[in-house]
């Protein structure tokens, strides 16, 4: 079992997001957890390439501070919304034969829902704890819709196991 933080930067952890403050503390407390218990640790950042606001060396593309990674902990670059393509993750996870993930972070209707429908056809375990993932109002749909129709009916039960936040501590404390 890993902890697999998606794309939490400092430019777009913004407290516009859908339940931004329980969603942070809730991530704090995961990553807590799974540094206790030696569960793995791994953030994914997302570059959005030269001359964007979300890329290397910009002033938002590092992670959130609440979040940071230890030395030891790895971090992969992404620049689509999957964690998996082109990135070595997935690789690294089979050197490991780590199959179980559980998965926070930004954002829910984008590269959450990438990452969680490709690990799924790559044959992992795709854990998603409740509002450890989020996202701001779109032109179709408010931020709490987008969560909701995520969380509750595209993701569990096909691509994912949508638990509560207890549950998941539970698993991580076994």
């Amino acid at each position: 079992m890993i902890l697999l933080i998606v794309d939490t930067q400092n430019l777009i952890m913004t407290n516009e997001l859908y339940e931004f403050e329980i969603f942070v503390y809730r991530i704090k407390t995961l990553i807590k957890e799974a540094r206790n218990n030696s569960i793995e640790v791994i953030y994914v950042r997302h570059d959005d390439g030269a001359g964007q606001k979300l890329t290397k060396g910009a002033l938002g593309y590092e992670i959130y501070e609440e979040f940071q990674p230890m030395p030891n902990e790895r971090v992969f670059d992404k620049n689509v919304n999957s964690a998996f393509k082109g990135t070595g993750l997935l690789d690294y996870l089979h050197e490991k034969n780590e199959d179980t993930i559980i998965i926070v972070g930004l954002q829910t209707d984008y590269c959450i829902d990438a990452t969680v429908k490709c690990g799924f056809e790559h044959g992992l375990k795709m854990i998603v704890p409740a509002n450890t993932n989020s996202t701001l109002d779109n032109a179709y749909m408010t931020a709490e819709k987008s969560y909701r129709y995520y969380n509750e009916f595209m993701w569990n039960g096909r691509y994912a196991e949508c638990i509560s936040f207890e549950k998941t501590l539970e698993l991580m404390n076994r």
